[in-house]
Formats: structure tokens, sequence, C-alpha cells
């Protein structure tokens, strides 16, 4: 712990939960940290802390000691003042992933002065020192917050006037004589930005909340959505219980139809004037990202002789072993971001001027100020910093029940005993091991013949040939259910035509079991792990030709088979070219030839593969077999492989599988062009059912449709997920699969990766409806669903036909439910019944 930390760290806590900590160090010395949750994320829990750097103190940003941090309350949590600067903090921790990890951000308002944008750094610094250097840092930027920095203000955003630098006082918020109008923004996170009190702020796109302290009014511009709408009432209710004591009251004008809101249309011209002219055009909701750039840089940055010197040492894709102890590094994603980052050994100068060095550098390159920036300690990386690196071990970590190891040139691949019970309770398991049972359900195959499908005879079940593509569906139980895999196998000498109707083909199976399967696409040579299981060790992949019934393949003479795999859940043989210098010392390999049929040991090769290599070649070949120990090869193999030639005989090389964090975006094109979001710190409530969602585990690449996403949508992120492979800056293999899932359809390999998964959350609501009016069917006691905006903040009378008035809540969707009342339907009705009141008065619906 540094010996000039201001005191107030020595009671902060690196331990998460549901707690709030007040540090009381002198009367105007105090740190707050607050917790930031809900019931549905019980398995991450996480603080936050809200510093206010004020401009009373700022005279002293050169006496560090003696800086001062005014405490933000809770009823300020999530309003910024844009003339100050912040200091926010929050500690995750994923138990199923054993990671832990604490980020402290500080925010920088536009109209902040430079001294208080010096004394947060300085701060940040501080604070970073006294917790080990574990932290990440993060700079932010008012309206270029990262996802993960927005996520914590789950009811958006306000940017307020005001701020000491700014010249404007601050505005208690506790009070009713307020007037301002907020133009509100965004899909996911909103924000909220005071504008001028007037028509001319208006537009037909956003929303705008005019607050009048006792009342607020949200008008909805013509061309908003419902999200939009949906975020803006949670925001407005966020604005009345936090700052109004719950005492406001919320009306809602919909702007393309005020004429059903004449009283609320009289306070808005009471307050605005009467409008003249046509309001301004939609304006785009979110400035667009930044395009996932490959082009990454690491550059040792120090200073020599005062000046700082930047010094190239590698592009993408990145290595570990480039970065040392002794040296700090700046990983360049072309400016799109910058990291930083800092080794244990590099000296405590160093490590403090991180910061400061990442700013020269921004300013150096002529970066835009608002450029996203990083500080991390060696063993603290953040994922985002972990996926620029070709592989990432960190140390002392465990993978689950056993070692999973990737395949290398001369890696290979090991994997354990599964126990399908195991696997069904715990669903991180089968995501971690890629497994969603034990592989003995039914399989049934198909191969595409002159673009149609034709049944495989079950006594070839395994043998794929490059020069066709195959369906494979796979049937299996969980919870009483049928569930089902679908997965496309794409030879690599099929033709485009014949990839073509694989695809088709698959849409019509996928059809004729109503949308269940979960459809995977295989390319040749990447077979996924389960996919591996399902043959029982007997899966073998010829080279080219075909496994039509009539076609005679051509004869090539010897053929030389790889086999790896140490049980039947995990072994496959691949022809190779049948040369000397396909041959591996740590591998089995089977050589075909017109008379004999060798089984060749390499040195490394362990007992178990061998089992696996004879079982196989009893597969492959009726001929007699003859084995062949490494170095007591007779001269009639080499022959065959057209003579002796170098091959890989390193020692063993076993790597553990580089365990990096998954990462989920939405993919969407709902302002009008496709784009994909990053997701931070996600959950299940964050799969949006009018969405796909991007969920990239390393391995795989999941792509999970709600069941009110559009076609374009699915199309696209299809696309979208090809070239998020293609220019992915670790050099990505472009043929990772990439796998189907539908809403309510999820396997355990998905939902492993969410925490605290609920499988009943949508199984009342499939298929679901949730455009404004529309009703679906539900096993809920209402029977329809209907769009949120016609249940809150009306009176009996202006509810929709059939409502009951007292049960509003049986009307929402799950998600809905959960977004306005801030807990999942089960919960709910746990709830005593003033509790329930509670929630559905707060919420406009009672």
């Amino acid at each position: 712990m540094s010996d000039d930390s201001p005191d107030a760290f020595r009671n902060v806590s690196r331990k998460a939960g549901l707690q709030i900590w007040t540090i009381n160090v002198s009367p105007i010395l105090t740190l707050l940290w607050s917790h930031c949750s809900t019931l549905s994320r019980v398995w991450c829990a996480e603080f936050l802390f809200l510093c206010r750097i004020s401009q009373y103190f700022t005279c002293f940003c050169f006496l560090i000691q003696n800086m001062q941090m005014v405490p933000v309350s809770s009823q300020g949590f999530g309003n910024f003042f844009e003339g100050d600067c912040y200091i926010c903090g929050s500690s995750i921790r994923v138990s199923f992933c054993f990671f832990h990890q604490i980020n402290i951000h500080f925010w920088i308002g536009n109209a902040s002065s430079q001294d208080e944008q010096g004394a947060a750094a300085i701060f940040v610094t501080q604070l970073d020192e006294y917790l080990g250097g574990s932290p990440v840092q993060h700079r932010e930027v008012q309206g270029n917050e990262s996802p993960r920095f927005r996520s914590y203000f789950k009811n958006g955003l306000i940017y307020k006037k005001g701020g000491v630098a700014s010249g404007f006082h601050h505005v208690d918020t506790n009070v009713y004589n307020v007037l301002r109008l907020l133009h509100v923004k965004g899909r996911k996170h909103v924000t909220a930005r005071e504008v001028e009190v007037s028509w001319n702020s208006f537009n037909n796109g956003d929303i705008f909340l005019l607050d009048m302290g006792k009342a607020i009014v949200q008008w909805n511009g013509p061309q908003s959505n419902r999200r939009e709408k949906l975020k803006a009432v949670l925001l407005a209710q966020d604005i009345r219980d936090r700052e109004r004591g719950g005492r406001a009251q919320i009306g809602i004008v919909e702007g393309g139809d005020e004429r059903d809101s004449p009283e609320l249309m009289k306070v808005m011209m009471a307050v605005l004037g009467q409008r003249s002219g046509q309001l301004k055009e939609a304006t785009p909701d979110d400035k667009p990202d930044q395009v996932q750039n490959n082009n990454v840089r690491l550059y040792h940055v120090f200073e020599n002789s005062g000046n700082l010197v930047v010094q190239e040492v590698a592009t993408q894709p990145l290595t570990q072993d480039l970065l040392h102890s002794s040296d700090c590094y700046i990983a360049d994603q072309r400016g799109s971001s910058v990291m930083v980052w800092k080794g244990k050994q590099a000296s405590k100068e160093e490590r403090r001027e991180a910061l400061n060095r990442a700013m020269g550098y921004i300013k150096a390159k002529n970066y835009p100020a608002s450029t996203s920036v990083e500080v991390m300690t060696e063993g603290g990386e953040s994922a985002m910093f972990k996926h620029l690196f070709k592989s990432w071990r960190d140390k002392g970590q465990t993978q689950g029940l056993g070692s999973t190891y990737s395949v290398g040139k001369i890696a290979k691949v090991d994997q354990v005993k599964f126990d399908v019970m195991e696997l069904h309770a715990r669903p991180e398991l089968a995501a971690q091991q890629r497994m969603v049972d034990d592989a003995s359900g039914d399989v049934k195959v198909w191969r595409i013949e002159n673009l149609e499908l034709a049944e495989v005879n079950p006594s070839t079940y395994g043998q794929f040939y490059g020069g066709d593509c195959y369906l494979v569906l796979y049937t299996y139980q969980r919870s009483g259910q049928q569930q089902y895999i679908l997965y496309m196998w794409q030879g690599r000498h099929a033709t485009k035509d014949e990839i073509t109707a694989c695809a088709y083909q698959a849409v019509n199976i996928d059809n004729k079991y109503n949308g269940a399967p979960v459809q995977v696409r295989v390319v040749m040579g990447k077979e996924p792990r389960h996919f591996l299981a399902i043959f029982k060790g007997k899966l073998i992949i010829f080279e080219g030709g075909t496994g039509r019934p009539g076609v005679v393949n051509p004869d090539g003479g010897a053929r030389l088979f790889q086999v790896r795999g140490t049980n039947e859940l995990n072994t496959k043989a691949t022809e190779l070219q049948a040369r000397a210098s396909s041959l591996n010392t740590n591998d089995v390999f089977l050589l075909k030839t017109d008379q004999i049929c060798y089984l060749w040991y390499g040195k490394g090769c362990s007992g178990d593969e061998r089992v696996m290599g004879r079982a196989m070649s009893d597969v492959l070949s009726k001929q007699d077999k003859q084995v062949v120990m490494e170095g007591q090869e007779p001269a009639e193999f080499w022959v065959a492989l057209g003579g002796k030639a170098p091959y890989a005989s390193d020692k063993r090389l076993q790597r553990e599988e580089p365990p990096h964090s998954p990462r989920l975006f939405e993919c969407s094109n709902q302002t009008g062009q496709f784009r994909m979001t990053e997701v931070d710190d996600f959950a299940q409530i964050d799969l949006d059912e009018e969405d796909v969602m991007l969920l990239d585990t390393w391995e795989e690449i999941f792509l999970w449709v709600g069941n009110s996403a559009n076609q374009y949508e699915t199309k696209e992120a299809w696309n979208c997920a090809q070239e998020y492979l293609r220019t992915h800056p670790a050099g990505r293999d472009p043929d990772t699969p990439i796998i189907f899932v539908k809403q309510g359809y999820e396997p355990p390999t998905f939902t492993g990766w969410f925490s605290a998964w609920d499988p009943h959350k949508w199984s009342v609501s499939l298929p679901s409806s949730l455009a404004g009016g529309t009703v679906s069917p539900s096993a809920g006691g209402s029977g329809m669903y209907l769009d949120p905006e016609l249940l809150i903040n009306k009176s009996p009378s202006e509810l929709p036909q059939g409502v009951d008035p007292s049960q509003r809540e049986d009307y929402l969707s799950d998600v809905d439910f959960e977004n306005l009342l801030g807990t999942g339907r089960s919960d709910f009705r746990r709830l005593p019944k003033w509790r329930q009141s509670d929630l559905k008065k707060k919420a406009g619906l009672f």
C-alpha cells in the first residue's frame, strides 16, 4: 500500500457484496461505496462509489494528500454535472469463472476544468495503488462512455447543466421548484441531457421529458420506437422516486397523437408556449460503434531525458510473451481504444505515469480526446485486452473438472469422461466443456445429393467425405423434453451449390421441428467436441471423394490417416497427404495401401491413443494390420510414403487452453443501419427478444435469435459473425463453429455462460409479440401480453378492453415485467402483498 494514499482509502474493502460503506475520516472527507444489483443477478455482486471532485479543493491539486473527494448520495447516482469530474468504481465477482475484477472509472464532464481532470486522474492512480494495482482504470468522457460504465446505471445517465467549473451552481434535486427539459436518446443505455426549455429543442425521432417538479410529462416522438419509450418511462420513474420521493405525477403524450392527451398538451403549451412550424427531423440515436479494428500495434512507451519515447514492438496477432514484467506497454487498436499494460516489476514512477503517458500518446497520434483509455497491471488484465492476444494464460488458472488441451501442430486434445447428470446439474461445466450431454442420444444423418436430402446408411455413420455436405440431427433428453442439435457439415471440396443446398435443407428440417433445433455450422476439419463424441470414436474425415452410392472414388494409391483422441468421446481420424512430412511423433497414424494397413505409433503417443488407433484401424480397413513403432519402420513403409523426409518430432506440447472471457454483442438494425453493440457484464435479461445476440466464447460463436428479430437482422448477424472472426485482432480461425440458437431452445453449452439462468423465463410467452396493443398467447392468468405503455399510469377507463386494473402486471411479458418492477415474476409472487403493491405503484401499474 502506498504511504501517501489518502486516509479515506484505508477503509476501502476489496470484498464484493451487498453492503454500503461510509468512511468518516474527517467531517468533510468521506468516501461512499454502494451496491448496485438486481435480483436477477444474485450471482454477480457489484458495488459502486461516486466521488465528485469539487472546485473548492481543486486549488490543492498539487498537494495530493490534501485533496478532497465529496461523496455523492445514492439519490444522485446517474446524475452527472457537465462542469464536474467523477470517480466511479465497481467490483464484480463471477462465481462460476472464479473471477473477481475491480474497475475504477473517472468521468470527465465536457465543461470541467483541466485542474479537475488532473485531480481525478491523481485520485484514480492513488486508489489503484492502494488496492495493490489490481483494478483496471478507465477514462470516461461525457457522451462517449464505455458500455461497462453505462451498464452501472440501469435507468440511464442524466447530464445536468451546472458544476462549479462550468460557472453554474448545482441544483438541489429534492425540491419541486424545477423546470427543465431532458432530451432522451439511446436504446439499450439511454442518456438524457438538459436542453433549452423550448419547442425548438424537440425533434420527431426522440423522446423528451418536461420536468416541472411535481409533474413530469413524457413526449414521445412519432418516429421513436417501443424500447426507447419504455426506457424513457423507467428514467422518468427513477427521477420521480429518487429525486421527488415518489410524489411527482407522470404523464405520457404520443407525439403522433397529441389530440388524445388534451390536458397534458395544455400543460406543455403553458410552459413551452404555442408551437409554430414543423418539428425537426429525427437524428440518429447513437454514434456508430467503432468497427472492430484488427490493426493492433504494441508499443513500449518510456521516457528518455524528459522526452516521451514510443517504440513499436509488434503488430497483430500479439502473443503474451511480448510483455515483460519490467516494462510498460501500450496496445493501440488504431485509435478505437488505447490500453496501457504495467508490468509488476516496472518502476514505481513508470506505473504512476502510465495514464499520463497514455494521454500523451493520444495527443502525439492526434487521436480524439474522447478516445477510450484503459490502464491495467500485470495479472489484472481486462477481457478486452486478453482478446487482442492469440493466446493468454493466467497464473494458477484452473479449468473445472480436469484440463482440456487445444489442438496445435503437435499438441493433442484430451478430454475427461462426462457424467450426463453432472452436465445437466452444472450448465457452467457443459458450457466450458462444450458438451450438452454424454453424446448417448439418437443420431440421423443425411447427405446432399442433387441438392436434395438423401438418408445415409447407418452402417456408414461417421464417414465424411470432403466432396460432400451432410446434415446430422442429434436428439437428446433434458428435463423430460426432447432437444435437438442440427449440424451442417461442409466438405472442403463441396460445390457452392451443395453448400447452399445444405443450408436450405437445414431450414426445412428446422421448420419440421418447429424451430427447436440448435443449428451448428461445421467446417471440415473444425468439428466441435460434441460432434466428435456422437460417433463414438469412429469418425473418419476423408480428404476428398464422395460417399454417394454408385460413385467410385479415384484410387490415389496409399492413404494416410492421423488418429487423435484418447477415448470414444474425442477421437477422429483425418486423412492427410500420404507423405512422410505429414507424420507427427506424438500421434498414431494409419497408412493404408493395396496390400496392408500399417499402424504407426509415434514415440510420444500414449497407451489410450494406441487403443483408439487400433479401434479406428478396424473401422477403416479389413486388411491385415502391421504395427510399426517409430524408428523401426520397414523400407516398404517409406516407399509407400514416397521416401523418408523430416517430420514434426519435437517433445509433446500440452498447452492448457487459454481461458478467454465470453463477450456478448447485440445485433440490430432498429436504428436504420445494422450494428453490433457489446453488452458488458451480461446476464440473461440482456438477451433482447427483438434482436439477434452474438455470444463469443472463443472456441465457438453463438447467434441467439430472439422471437421478434426480423429476417434481415438474422441474415446480417450471420454475415457479421463471419466478418467478426475475419477481422478479429487476435487472428481468429475464420472456420470457428457458428451456432444458431433460438429463444426458448437454448442448450446448456449456451446457458452455462449465464449464471442463474432461468429456463422458464420465456416458456409462457413463446412466441411473443410485444408490439403496441398486440396480444399473444400466454399460460399466465390473463392470456395476453400488452405493450407496457398501454398499462403504465393509465386510469381504469383508459386501459384496453378486458384488462383487470388490479392485475395489470399479468399483461406484461417477462422481460417488461422485470424491467418495470425490478424483479422476476416468480420472485415477485413470493413477496408480501404490501410489498407487491408498493412495487406496482412505483411502476405506474396501480
